[in-house]
């Protein structure tokens, strides 16, 4: 019986679950919101919430212990000087997910997990300007057109065969046509 075990195990060996979530926890802290499963998004908010307990700590025992389940010194040094001072006032609750629906191809439900102390990112594609719908002939330098020469056969070429006639579907066909 599985009782009191609430290892969320994502279908993986113990080794390569923990690789994931470090991965994703420090893509989290390198992107601030990740688009991920709502299935792997649960299992990687507690770790990040504690990797930011670890960070307001802020001692060396405390780098060293984020550092041995993150493996990335870069991911810490900015958990450490920019995530964690963001929380200062915060008891808990570090991180949002927000639901984002099916995944086209497979169906799994998606979300993003981000940080509730971020500045708020939006991402903007640059508008462009409409265009007018007339085009205005641009003053281009004429080419000089040469006329290729063709070497005149002595005997006239028969014409091409004659493509047979496209098929009209059957939503196109008229009344009287032949099939």
């Amino acid at each position: 019986m599985r009782h009191q075990k609430k290892t969320v195990r994502l279908g993986r060996k113990a080794e390569h679950r923990k690789a994931l979530l470090a991965n994703q926890v420090c893509s989290l802290i390198e992107h601030q919101r990740i688009k991920t499963t709502l299935a792997k998004a649960k299992a990687v908010r507690p770790l990040a919430e504690k990797m930011v307990t670890l960070g307001k700590n802020g001692s060396i025992h405390a780098r060293r212990t984020a550092f041995s389940a993150l493996r990335h010194k870069d991911a810490v040094k900015k958990l450490f000087d920019e995530i964690a001072p963001r929380s200062t006032e915060r008891n808990g609750g570090y991180t949002r997910i927000v639901r984002l629906g099916q995944r086209k191809s497979d169906s799994a439900s998606m979300a993003f997990i981000e940080w509730v102390d971020a500045a708020v990112v939006v991402e903007e594609t640059p508008t462009e300007e409409k265009k007018a719908k007339k085009k205005e002939p641009k003053a281009e330098p004429k080419q000089k057109e040469t006329k290729r020469e063709e070497p005149e056969t002595k005997e006239k070429e028969a014409p091409a065969a004659e493509e047979p006639k496209k098929k009209r579907r059957w939503f196109g066909r008229k009344s009287g046509e032949e099939k």
